[in-house]
């Protein structure tokens, strides 16, 4: 059985590495005024955050309709016999059940949704895993056997900077983030249940990254083999140094950096920072 390997624009794996593992993407949009981009395609990170910097309205966000599901599920079935689904969190987009009723709608292509219950390269973690595995002849359910147990250590943890756009997103009030700014307030999510939700709120921004470093070490700190990535919004150098770090005192650790593409860094901001992990 061939098996391809499928996971949306939030994984935010970068097309060179798409192309190297044969992963297939689907990408959600971001939508300012009547203007609709799709990510990874025809708008980049960079370009995004510089774009949200001329607006005065915040973005909004669509997923992929069921028809785009259909599509490439179709053009997948002329070389494949399955596809495994990997898409972020189904408790904040309904991206994870277009494919689920797409899967539902084509013929000549066994279809697995996966719901990865995060979002970013965390995400992008599984697809890559799974993109090994089918390479390496596993079928569909060993594949998805062994998703399930990296779910079982994956951890990810994200820092906003400014909690604008939490706000401007229906996400926080407006006194919640005037105070939050006063105070310096820098919260850190996780995701809990399949939605983001606070994780505690940190004064000063040192003060969160040094406290999701912990939450790192807690875990690293066992000498198991472990996976973990950097993520930022339009912190290249941030993200590098704290690579660098994780590198230099976790040596059985494989670190990458990635970064919140548009739609993801929509509901975040610019300057946001993620640490995301899980046990080889």
């Amino acid at each position: 059985m061939k098996t391809a390997i499928l996971t949306d624009s939030t994984a935010y794996i970068t097309k060179e590495l798409r192309e190297r593992h044969h992963i297939h993407m689907i990408p959600l949009s971001v939508i300012f005024g009547t203007e609709t981009y799709q990510e990874e395609i025809e708008i980049t990170a960079e370009e995004f955050f510089a774009k949200v910097k001329e607006m005065q309205t915040l973005p909004t966000t669509s997923q992929p309709s069921v028809g785009e599901f259909v599509a490439i599920f179709e053009r997948l079935a002329k070389e494949y016999d399955a596809v495994i689904s990997i898409h972020l969190s189904s408790g904040v987009s309904g991206t994870y059940n277009g494919a689920v009723t797409a899967g539902k709608m084509v013929e000549d292509l066994k279809v697995y949704p996966f719901d990865s219950e995060m979002s970013c390269m965390v995400q992008g973690f599984y697809a890559l895993e799974a993109a090994n595995m089918a390479e390496a002849g596993k079928t569909p359910d060993d594949i998805l056997g062994r998703l399930e147990e990296m779910k079982q250590s994956m951890r990810a943890y994200f820092m906003v900077d400014d909690l604008t756009n939490l706000q401007r997103g229906g996400r926080l009030s407006s006194a919640q983030a005037l105070i939050g700014s006063l105070l310096q307030v820098k919260p850190i999510l996780h995701f809990e249940n399949k939605v983001i939700v606070p994780f505690e709120k940190i004064r000063t921004r040192k003060k969160a990254l040094n406290r999701v470093f912990e939450l790192f070490h807690e875990d690293a700190i066992q000498k198991i083999p472990m996976r973990a990535v950097v993520i930022h919004a339009n912190r290249p150098e941030e993200a590098a140094k704290m690579k660098q770090e994780l590198e230099e005192k976790y040596p059985h650790v494989e670190c990458l950096t990635s970064y919140f593409g548009p739609v993801i860094g929509t509901h975040l901001g610019e300057g946001a920072i993620g640490l995301g992990w899980y046990r080889k």
